[in-house]
């Protein structure tokens, strides 16, 4: 792209080397593998908050939230209504296990729960899935690179992977969170300088526009038919999706590692309410422009959507707004990757190095294997990120397919851990087998939509493992230490004080603030039937 100009590079060279000099500045403070996981427990909460929310709304929301709406309307937006939900079971039921047990990756907990097996089976499905996941977001951030430069996508996914590396093999998890909080700063005020942007190029007036949105049925975010064949509805939205992301804050390494940095479980929880309030907001917003764009372009299509605000930018011609885009997206994704492969080399050690190698233990060692393992993990993602260069569709909505066939095991072997008294590994296992075939069998042969694949998977893994523990072991006489029923019981018996500052740390306990979510949920939905009647 020739035009991209002086003040554009300026702009973007600017961005990067702002990032790489603060991982730089705060990766000194990284003296030990547990520095390098968890940070230094200092962190305040809402810069654990806002690296959160960075982590998760990178470029694939960016670039594929917008095309997802672009064909779909604000009906996709109905996928994630439901974070206030998750929120809400994620800070009421997961952190508490997690924080208390002081452990670097929340896999221990299957261990502790059921046994070594599960727990190496739940890190393998974390590796294999985030490595996925990550190289969807390196996919969609390389359409930025070769969007600007006109760079083959190949070799745009090979240099931001080797950027990413460098930044994150200095940086560490405190390093991370805090480039965060300056890359979320730079990614909002990006999406909001596009949206207004919009609104003064349209071909007709906002009030018109939006009237002819709504006639094409673009404006209907609550959509009410009950057929599981379609994706984008309130019931999917609500329910399946609901699961879906109670497994991808709640039981995924890269999401919960960093609030297990934070000095309090008060601040953990404060941490994941940021997202819990601030979601909505932030995924209107993207999807509002998607339906924008179609107004602006009256609907045409695209060889590729995910390039829909690019083309915006470019076709804009304001001076220096393709370069805020473009940092934008480029710096809040290689935050996203930097976490990703710091997650991904922390499970790789904790899980699996520690547990089966014979090395004698030293934080110096652990410390050079982590990032020997963060090299290798950034090699690894660089197949499939090409593999996904073929694909045209919302990358977004890509993503979220994937995801879909593993978060059912997730979802199962953490709620019976919680709620099952009778469930013992072996029967775990063999749920989470059934559980896998139940859900390719309806991927491959159903035309149920990807969103209920992970209440299907998850599902049945909750069923057949029940029954064949029962079979194979016969009921338990006593609750596990580790579920919630085992917890009341050990805290009422130690005497253990069950808050702190005002903060639950019993699991299942509801914090008074967290009611409040349910309130902000209901809100949400009234505000999307407000919309589509006023237009």
């Amino acid at each position: 792209m020739h035009s991209f100009g002086v003040l554009n590079w300026t702009i973007v060279v600017s961005f990067l080397v702002a990032n790489l000099a603060l991982g730089y500045f705060l990766g000194r403070k990284v003296q030990s593998a547990k520095d390098y996981y968890l940070g230094s427990r200092e962190t305040p909460w809402w810069a654990i908050g806002i690296s959160v929310i960075a982590t998760y709304v990178s470029a694939l929301s960016f670039l594929g939230g917008p095309a997802w709406a672009y064909s779909d309307g604000l009906s996709a937006l109905a996928i994630h209504l439901n974070y206030p939900l998750v929120i809400f079971a994620v800070i009421t039921l997961f952190l508490p296990f997690f924080y208390n047990s002081g452990v670097a990756s929340i896999y221990e907990y299957q261990e502790r729960r059921f046994g070594p097996t599960s727990r190496s089976v739940m890190s393998l499905i974390f590796l294999i899935s985030q490595a996925l996941t990550t190289a969807a977001i390196l996919y969609a951030t390389a359409i930025v690179l070769q969007f600007v430069t006109g760079i083959d996508v190949v070799w745009a996914i090979i240099i931001i992977t080797i950027i990413a590396l460098i930044y994150t093999a200095m940086g560490g998890m405190l390093a991370v969170i805090w480039t965060d909080v300056f890359q979320a700063v730079v990614l909002f005020v990006g999406a909001m300088v596009i949206m207004f942007t919009l609104i003064n190029n349209l071909p007709v007036p906002l009030a018109e526009a939006l009237a002819g949105l709504k006639a094409e049925g673009k404006l209907s975010a609550v959509v009410t038919d009950p057929d599981i064949t379609r994706p984008t509805t309130i019931w999917s939205g609500v329910i399946a999706m609901t699961l879906f992301h109670i497994t991808v804050y709640g039981a995924n390494q890269m999401m919960v590692q960093r609030t297990l940095g934070a000095k309090t479980i008060g601040g953990a929880k404060k941490a994941y309410l940021l997202m819990g309030f601030a979601a909505f907001p932030i995924y209107f917003l993207f999807f509002f422009v998607g339906v924008l764009c179609y107004a602006y372009y009256g609907g045409k299509p695209f060889e590729n959507d995910n390039e829909i605000i690019l083309s915006f930018a470019t076709e804009a011609s304001i001076p220096g707004l393709m370069g805020i885009l473009t940092a934008a997206v480029l710096a809040a994704s290689m935050s996203t990757l930097s976490s990703a492969f710091n997650s991904l080399a922390t499970v790789s050690i904790v899980d699996f190095y520690k547990k089966f190698s014979d090395v004698p233990e030293g934080q110096g060692h652990y410390l050079k294997m982590s990032r020997w393992l963060t090299i290798f993990w950034a090699v690894v993602v660089i197949i499939p990120a090409i593999m996904y260069s073929n694909t045209e569709g919302s990358i977004l909505e890509v993503l979220s397919k994937i995801g879909s066939f593993f978060v059912g095991a997730k979802l199962g072997m953490y709620a019976l851990g919680f709620f099952s008294k009778h469930t013992t590994e072996k029967g775990l296992l063999v749920g989470v087998a059934v559980g896998f075939v139940m859900v390719w069998y309806v991927a491959s042969y159903t035309d149920i939509a990807w969103p209920w694949y992970c209440a299907i998977g998850g599902g049945t893994n909750i069923l057949v493992s029940i029954i064949a523990s029962l079979i194979w072991t016969g009921r338990q006489k006593d609750w596990s230490p580790y579920s919630v029923v085992g917890q009341r019981q050990k805290f009422a018996a130690s005497g253990e004080a069950i808050a702190q500052d005002g903060w639950y740390r019993l699991p299942g306990m509801v914090d008074r603030v967290s009611w409040l979510l349910l309130l902000f949920f209901a809100a949400s939905i009234a505000v999307l039937l407000l919309l589509e009647a006023i237009v």
